[in-house]
């Protein structure tokens, strides 16, 4: 009897060991991620060795401190916080003193995308020992104008979640002042629930609609409604962001962990079988093919919420490794250009169709998507 419980033992052992084994053989190793990031992010810099020079996206020439480059720079930070290489800092400092540190339309400016550029303004002022108030001077006033009015509706799309809610994270980090993690809760909270209605976010789906002109009655070819891959994504990120900075202490903290977690919930039953998601997430046909920029985002929401232990393993794992393995093999080309990335826009529909070659309006937001993703990969164990 004791010989049969020792041999029982040693198998279970050995399956267990397996397992982990196998399990440890799926995560990618650090090289081999820090290698997609190294060859996406130099092809880039290559392209625009002047991090100030204008941008000509969709044939209009517009400063580089917009949202798409400054979604660029969120990803910098992050591959730098890994990987604190000197030539990352300075290709983002000079970025900034480009731009005077200054933000799209001046301190008047509520529009939330003119405001992301602020959150790399904030890093770089706190990696520097906040030697160089230059940096936060403008980002600072144009939120503090927008606070010393009662109005908490700006943010009448969800992207504009992921734009602007990790600067008033920062703020009340770097003042240690709760007025500007509460506003950012009132605008958050009249998005979620006001917008369009009834709010931007459907409980029932636990989905997104990306702004009003989507909400029910407005359907998808197939019938269901139209729930945006990156639009989706860019709620994931500003959830991530936000909690990341929020204290666990604070009366909000909780719903946005519980609207992380319901979101990611949604992901994994419609992921594609190449490991990507679909633009249109409820509807596969409607302009159907994988999307690299909401893939990237979701990897990085699932990857960061197990690397915090704020989300289960077990069950995201396998769903994000799926994905970064087929953003790595399908997406990143050898030369670093990224394929399948969905150009500017709102909905499904926009910059389609999509292929392994065709080159976005922008290419900087889906480098910055792909960043933030490998950040987070990298520190899986």
């Amino acid at each position: 009897m004791k010989y049969i419980s020792l041999f029982s033992f040693i198998i279970v052992t050995m399956l267990v060991n397996t397992s982990c084994a196998q399990t440890r053989q799926k995560i990618p190793a650090k090289a081999d991620v820090l290698d997609v990031m190294h060859r996406a992010n130099t092809y880039f810099v290559n392209k625009w060795p002047d991090p100030g020079a204008p941008t000509f996206g969709g044939g209009k020439e517009r400063s580089s401190n917009l949202w798409t480059r400054a979604v660029y720079y969120e990803g910098l930070m992050a591959l730098y916080a890994v990987e604190p290489k000197k030539e990352y800092y300075d290709y983002a400092v000079l970025w900034g003193e480009r731009h005077k540190w200054g933000l799209r339309s001046g301190v008047e400016t509520r529009h939330a995308d003119n405001h992301c550029a602020g959150q790399t303004y904030i890093d770089l002022y706190e990696i520097d020992g906040k030697k160089h108030p230059e940096r936060v001077k403008d980002i600072k006033e144009s939120i503090d104008r927008m606070m010393a009015t009662s109005k908490v509706d700006d943010w009448d799309w969800i992207d504009a979640l992921q734009m602007c809610m990790p600067v008033y994270a920062k703020l009340g980090r770097l003042y240690n002042d709760p007025k500007y993690y509460e506003r950012n809760y009132e605008m958050y909270a009249f998005t979620k629930n006001k917008h369009g209605g009834n709010g931007l976010y459907n409980a029932a789906d636990k989905l997104w609609w990306r702004d009003k002109d989507f909400v029910p009655p407005y359907k998808e070819p197939n019938g269901e409604d139209c729930y945006w891959s990156r639009g989706d994504g860019w709620v994931v990120a500003a959830l991530v962001r936000t909690l990341d900075i929020t204290p666990k202490s604070n009366p909000h903290y909780a719903e946005y962990l519980q609207d992380y977690k319901d979101l990611l919930s949604a992901l994994p039953a419609i992921q594609r079988t190449d490991g990507l998601w679909n633009a249109s997430l409820h509807d596969p046909d409607h302009f159907g093919g994988k999307e690299m920029t909401g893939s990237a985002l979701f990897v990085y929401g699932m990857a960061y919420g197990i690397n915090n232990g704020i989300i289960d393993r077990k069950t995201y794992l396998p769903v994000l490794l799926k994905a970064w393995s087929g953003i790595t093999q399908d997406c990143v080309q050898p030369n670093g250009f990224l394929g399948w990335v969905q150009g500017t826009g709102k909905e499904p529909k926009d910059g389609m169709p999509l292929s392994v070659s065709k080159e976005p309006d922008f290419e900087d937001y889906g480098l910055g998507c792909l960043l933030l993703a490998g950040s987070e990969v990298y520190k899986l164990k």
